[in-house]
């Protein structure tokens, strides 16, 4: 895959895919695009109240992601997004196959519930990480980086992995 693929910075809430992935799209000169902005707002309140999105309340957001993705293949994007399950990265790979690559940032239930209780401003509870970290099937076929690093390390990282 070349450096202009789809990338797709994925793990559970706080692990820092917004960060790693701007950063990352910097430094490959492709946009970068966050999937929490592409969620309906339907799921935007349901996670405001507390309650986990299910299949059901994903699908058409891991769809409008995928399109999303399809529509910047040739020219290469980064897109931040939880793909928790495996089913959720083969709807995002849809039609992509050899043009995406998931970037895993692996991190504890402890790391990451300490990032939260220091975010402010967003929508996700603190109280959903467990169903986070329940729902999630780790990727064997992605590029793992752990989020214990600063974030420059963490993006020099992932571009070394990169062919």
């Amino acid at each position: 895959m070349d450096r202009k693929g789809i990338y797709v910075v994925m793990g559970v809430s706080g692990c820092g895919k917004s960060t790693i992935g701007l950063l990352l799209a910097e430094k490959l000169g492709i946009p970068f695009f966050d999937g929490d902005d592409y969620h309906p707002e339907a799921n935007v309140k349901k996670m405001k109240s507390g309650l986990a999105l299910n299949d059901d309340d994903r699908k058409g957001w891991l769809e409008a992601l995928n399109e999303l993705a399809i529509e910047h293949k040739q020219k290469g994007a980064v897109i931040a997004c939880s793909a928790l399950k495996e089913s959720y990265r083969s709807l995002l790979r849809k039609q992509l196959k050899k043009e995406m690559a998931f970037v895993y940032l692996q991190g504890s239930f402890s790391e990451i519930h300490a990032r939260l209780q220091e975010r402010k401003g967003h929508y996700m509870p603190i109280e959903l990480l467990k169903s986070q970290f329940e729902t999630l099937e780790e990727p064997k076929d992605a590029i793992t980086v752990s989020i214990t690093h600063s974030p420059d390390r963490i993006v020099t990282e992932i571009l070394k992995k990169i062919t």
